[in-house]
């Protein structure tokens, strides 16, 4: 009869399958984590509905010359301009002018004759006057606001106020001649 003999394992091998339990149960327990936080961490995604104002396009052939609209995009008024090549004239002459934000009126403009600004002072966050042909334009022809006495130009440059810089503008591209895609 063979004899049973009692091993006992060298301790390297207790060390060993220890290490490896608690690898084990470790990494277990980070991908249960990770599955259990899922959906938490999914429910921070834009929804939907904003998803589908991350883009607006604007039919700009009814626009006439010298008039403004408004449109919203990401819950944001952006005013379109479709100047007149008197505007155009005065925000390029203006380009020489000793302005608080220097900006010349070609990095403001895709093409001459369409300005397209984000509707909102850099001041405090108000909306500027001067969409509606009833509005003040300011002491520049373009925006004011009322709210700290603000003056923009006809290219969106900051010329008078508090304001401390240009209205913003958004990422537009002109999709074909009368179609703008803004976002």
């Amino acid at each position: 009869m063979a004899e049973h003999i009692n091993t006992i394992p060298a301790s390297g091998d207790d060390e060993t399958r220890r290490d490896f339990l608690l690898i084990a149960t470790a990494t277990m327990a980070a991908t249960g984590a990770g599955l259990a936080a899922w959906p938490f961490i999914d429910s921070m995604n834009p929804a939907a509905d904003v998803l589908a104002f991350s883009n607006t396009e604007v039919d700009i052939e009814p626009i006439k010359p010298g008039q403004r609209i408004t449109v919203v995009w990401r819950g944001k008024p952006v005013f379109i301009d479709h100047r007149t090549p008197e505007q155009i004239a005065k925000a390029d002459a203006d380009d020489n002018v000793e302005l608080p934000d220097p900006q010349p009126d070609s990095a403001r403009v895709q093409r001459d004759e369409w300005l397209i600004v984000i509707g909102i002072c850099t001041h405090l966050g108000c909306i500027p006057l001067g969409q509606r042909p009833s509005d003040p334009k300011g002491d520049y022809g373009g925006w004011f606001c009322p709210c700290h006495g603000s003056h923009y130009d006809t290219s969106g440059r900051i010329r008078k106020g508090p304001a401390p810089r240009n209205l913003d503008l958004p990422d537009y591209a002109f999709v074909s001649e009368t179609m703008v895609r803004i976002g």
